[in-house]
């Protein structure tokens, strides 16, 4: 059947989006050590600026309406989606995405896994489709968080029609294979076995290692070297060394790629206590104060089309956007602050098992913006507390439980927080279940399934019962 060309007309809106506009949303997703950098580089470049020495409560003066300011807006709109900003930066045809620098000089678990996967020959789409999944499934400590039942069901509604469980597994054990040595186990047992499979042949006691891990894990636990010594049939001396090469391995070998980023932080806002209560408020120490210089803006003549004066116009507009930008960035991280920390009050008077259930979606809500323009201003933006600098990211956390109403409801990190404080009150030759744990978490309360309690316990490092009591 022939198609015919036809014309077709289609009305729609679109926002078109200035460089001006851009640089206010870039600069909202700035750090502050970021931002610092790009105000040097702006003084550096641009005459018309320079450094503030004058104290006050804003880090940057707010620019003075005059004939030069000119086609800047009374309010910068920050709130917009990726795409309206950056839509004509899409690669096209065989052409490279923006190399976008990233802060940290350690790459993350997740984006050394990524780089090993694009090493590997993997042709079909569907094999690495199952890769990017299991990538996606790993925890912090490098353990597979999910089990394999649970990421092959996913993969079959994102449209992989008969895939199997065994399928997936097979994939996994090449991917066992990455680097650092033990990543993708499901468990303490596999990640260590990984760990003595990469040792040489030759290594002196290595089978009896590996029987150690696959059987007898739990008596090294309980330190019952009586029994490892009789199973392994093994002398004292021989034992030790078996011991030692065991715990020579990395229980958790994801964490050398934790993204701990710079320990220096600036908080780009202060949390006080006054007798009017908690008040939220700019760090004024956390980006230095510019203005537009005075003598040169006076030299600047109206009506002279001179390139001198053109090019002094054109840096005195480019100020003032600066200067324009920056305030709007302050308002705004101002306010999303401000309203994340009238949500989490709880917490500032009483600590993390305070803490309240809260998403984007709320805060965005409140303070009418997109919910990618929230994720930008708590990404990289810190707070100084009473009870420490915390990044804005920090006070979301899902929601468990509230099926009786909104008072059941509680937040991850506030069930987190109290299962630390459980656990650190434990006997130590008696520690407490994920059973008694839930039902210790039921008598304040919280209703959680225990599998949920073993989830937590596992994300913050802490071992099961019957390791603690030998850790006590």
């Amino acid at each position: 059947m022939a198609m015919k060309p036809s014309l077709q007309l289609r009305v729609g809106t679109q926002l078109t989006m200035t460089p001006q506009l851009q640089q206010a949303i870039a600069l909202l997703q700035l750090s502050t050590l970021d931002l610092r950098q790009e105000i040097q580089q702006a003084l550096e470049s641009n005459p018309m600026l320079e450094l503030d020495e004058a104290y006050g409560e804003q880090a940057v003066e707010a620019p003075k309406e005059d004939d030069w300011s000119e086609g800047i807006p009374e309010q910068l709109s920050v709130d917009s989606e990726w795409s309206d900003t950056y839509q004509d930066m899409a690669p096209s045809g065989g052409g490279e995405a923006p190399d976008f620098e990233r802060n940290a000089d350690t790459p993350s678990l997740r984006d050394h896994l990524a780089w090993q996967l694009a090493m590997t020959d993997l042709e079909p789409p569907r094999e690495r489709a199952i890769a990017e999944s299991l990538i996606d499934a790993v925890d912090s400590n490098g353990y597979l968080a999910s089990p394999l039942e649970e990421i092959t069901e996913g993969l079959r509604g994102q449209g992989l029609t008969g895939l199997k469980t065994a399928e997936v597994e097979a994939l996994l054990m090449r991917l066992q294979q990455f680097e650092p040595t033990g990543v993708f186990a499901r468990d303490l047992r596999e990640c260590l076995l990984l760990q003595l499979g990469a040792l040489p042949d030759d290594t002196p006691l290595l089978p009896q290692a590996k029987r150690l891990v696959r059987q007898f894990l739990e008596a090294l636990a309980g330190d019952d070297r009586k029994l490892l010594r009789r199973r392994l049939r093994l002398e004292e001396e021989q034992l030790d060394t078996v011991i030692q090469l065991v715990r020579a391995l990395d229980p958790r070998p994801g964490q050398a790629y934790a993204e701990t980023g710079s320990d220096y932080v600036i908080p780009d806002l202060i949390a006080r206590h006054t007798r009017d209560g908690w008040r939220i408020e700019l760090n004024p120490e956390a980006l230095p104060r510019m203005r537009i210089q005075p003598d040169y803006a006076a030299l600047i003549r109206r009506a002279d089309k001179s390139d001198d004066n053109t090019f002094m116009k054109q840096h005195l507009q480019e100020a003032r956007w600066l200067l324009k930008s920056l305030s709007s960035r302050n308002d705004t991280l101002l306010r999303v602050g401000q309203e994340i920390m009238t949500r989490q009050l709880d917490f500032l008077e009483q600590g993390e098992e305070a803490m309240k259930p809260l998403v984007l979606a709320d805060i965005a809500q409140t303070v009418e913006m997109h919910e990618s323009t929230i994720s930008r201003v708590t990404t990289q933006k810190f707070i100084h507390t009473p009870r420490g600098v915390f990044e804005l990211k920090y006070f979301f956390s899902s929601q468990v439980g509230g099926g009786g109403g909104e008072g059941d409801a509680h937040s991850s990190t506030a069930i987190r927080a109290r299962l630390k404080k459980l656990i650190g009150e434990e006997p130590p030759r008696k520690p407490l279940s994920d059973s008694k744990l839930v039902a210790l978490l039921a008598d304040d309360g919280i209703q959680v399934a225990r599998r949920t309690v073993a989830k937590y316990r596992e994300a913050m490092g802490i071992p099961p019962s019957s390791e603690r009591k030998r850790l006590s």
